[in-house]
């Protein structure tokens, strides 16, 4: 029964997440909920795993509402004004440029293994540069999520610690010889990355002629915000002068340094972090009550509307996760694999990998899967170190940022301003062709057997 429900909430959700037909909150929440009681638990048990999913998400919630209000404020003193003219100047205005760029500042952002550290160093730093250009947000994100997701393979991130774990294998015994397959893998990530920025530079040069026309021959958006005089606009769109703080860029710049150093260096909790690096800019940049106010409220909207998207994937999360709906679905697909298949089960792991970010989050996959998977592959003479392997090319590494089962995709879509189910059908493609890439660079380089025999 568990299974069953399992698996038709987990097709609802995706369901509605991808039709776009009701908000990300009403499906994270609704479908849960009322497939908890379906199952027959009573409204205790259900209230007990909804408050254990909102006790796992709520560090990040915090984080993620003081995060948007911090780098907000940093936006509306000028912090990115520089690097934008800069970036734009030496791009000339090249999306193809900027898009390289994306996926490359996200793979350097990502050293550390952290999804949510690398959307939030990447993406506000990029949303000036692609909106002054006219770029789709799409790309940014997708980008984003590829250049995290190719890095997420090191052995301090957490699908390779989790398969260490599970396995009890050592992490670099895993990860050293993917190194070169992960090599690939981030050259695949450029070259997507330059392919979509062609695609953007043609769209938008396809739809200039029209924008000129209608603007009467204006000042581009490109030249307005490269221009040393611009300013990005406030809650009301309209560009506001008076928030600029260019006499203390510096001290921004030193701030914002050190909230991502401590961020990095794990030394105070993350919503912490940008809880004292706010009130450290509110007090330096806008002092008084109303100036302080105002900033808060001017983004606010969006943090808010984050954050609750957040929570609601905690509700999400605890009914999957608390009622047994993921340890049966884990069962049930284990189960029902044919014998045929038993000797290839590296070579199908490795190829459904990626889709299996869309089904499972790290915890469940890699606790739950992996060790009936490796039990599986003991029979047909599969080792554990293949299957570890596998599952690392595409399941939350390159698959986590579509998959709606961690805390840091709604970071990713949230941050970038998409929608779920457009960033969805926009990356899965591109997402699952890096680690089909990636796999076989793997196998030509002999790290990973895909056959048994």
């Amino acid at each position: 029964m568990l299974t069953v429900m399992g698996f038709a909430t987990i097709v609802a959700v995706l369901g509605l997440l991808l039709s776009n037909r009701v908000s990300a909150v009403v499906a994270l929440i609704g479908v849960p909920v009322l497939a908890a009681f379906a199952a027959g638990f009573s409204p205790a048990e259900v209230g007990e795993f909804v408050g254990a999913g909102l006790s796992g998400v709520a560090g990040t919630a915090a984080m993620f509402v003081f995060a948007i209000l911090y780098f907000g404020v940093m936006r509306d003193a000028g912090l990115f004004d520089p690097i934008i003219r800069r970036v734009l100047g030496f791009a000339g205005s090249n999306p193809v440029t900027i898009a390289i760029a994306t996926v490359v500042l996200a793979m350097a952002a990502h050293l550390d293994g952290a999804g949510a550290t690398t959307f939030l160093i990447t993406i506000p730093a990029m949303i000036p540069l692609y909106d002054a250009l006219g770029m789709r947000r799409l790309v940014l994100a997708a980008l984003t999520g590829l250049g995290a997701g190719i890095m997420n393979l090191v052995p301090w991130g957490g699908p390779t610690a989790r398969a260490a774990t599970a396995t009890g294998i050592d992490a670099n015994e895993i990860w050293v010889p993917l190194i070169p397959a992960q090599a690939v893998g981030a050259v695949a990530c450029v070259a997507i990355a330059y392919l979509l920025g062609r695609r953007e530079k043609a769209r938008i040069a396809g739809a200039r002629p029209v924008a000129a026309t209608a603007g009467g021959g204006g000042v581009g958006r490109a030249d307005a915000i490269a221009s040393p005089g611009a300013a990005s606009s406030d809650a009301g769109g309209a560009p506001d002068e008076g928030l600029r703080r260019p006499g203390l860029f510096w001290v921004n710049v030193a701030l914002t340094l050190a909230a991502v150093a401590v961020l990095i260096s794990g030394l105070l909790p993350p919503e912490l972090v940008f809880m004292l690096a706010l009130v450290v800019a509110l007090v330096v940049n806008y002092p008084g009550l109303k100036n302080q106010t105002d900033r808060v409220n001017a983004h606010a909207q969006g943090a808010i509307l984050m954050a609750s998207t957040l929570l609601a994937a905690g509700v999400f999360l605890g009914i999957m996760e608390e009622s047994g709906m993921i340890d049966g679905m884990a069962r049930a697909m284990t189960a029902a694999m044919p014998d045929a298949l038993g000797p290839g089960l590296p070579l199908l792991v490795g190829v459904l990998a990626v889709p299996l970010s869309l089904l499972f989050g790290p915890d469940a996959y890699y606790f739950a899967v992996l060790p009936v998977l490796t039990a599986v592959g003991d029979a047909f003479g599969v080792s554990s170190l293949s299957l570890a392997q596998a599952s690392v090319v595409g399941e939350e590494t390159v698959g986590f940022p579509i998959s709606p089962l961690t805390g840091s995709f709604y970071l990713l879509t949230g941050l970038s301003g998409v929608s779920i189910g457009s960033h969805i059908r926009f990356l899965l493609p591109w997402a699952w062709l890096v680690s089909l890439v990636v796999l076989a660079a793997a196998a030509l380089t002999g790290a990973i057997p895909l056959w048994a025999g």
